[in-house]
């Protein structure tokens, strides 16, 4: 999280909203552990990674939903070894990321 706070606290002093997808559980290979985090600001701007990019934009779109006022949601990403060079996770794992608005009182 510590890389994303310069982008954070940028867009919270522009006024922006934000909101944090956040890795809660991971199974078998993963791209990135718990606790991984991808920022994103209301005027579209990215900071961080939850997959290593593969599946960046999908979690964009439902952040996006966030800040339009949509709930906070738990997002299930996975794919079978079979299917994983295809698409989705080339790993062959499964990530569980956890997407809300952010409040600029729980930042650090």
């Amino acid at each position: 999280m510590q890389e994303l706070l310069p982008s954070l606290q940028r867009w919270l002093e522009q006024g922006e909203d934000v909101a944090l997808a956040t890795v809660v559980a991971t199974r078998r290979s993963a791209p990135r552990p718990v606790g991984s985090v991808l920022g994103v600001s209301a005027g579209g701007e990215l900071a961080g990674s939850v997959s290593a990019g593969c599946v960046e934009n999908e979690v964009y779109a439902e952040a996006q939903e966030v800040l339009a006022g949509g709930a906070a949601r738990r997002l299930t990403y996975g794919i079978t070894d079979e299917q994983a060079y295809g698409v989705g996770l080339p790993c062959g794992g499964e990530i569980d990321v956890y997407v809300a608005k952010a409040e600029s009182s729980s930042l650090p």
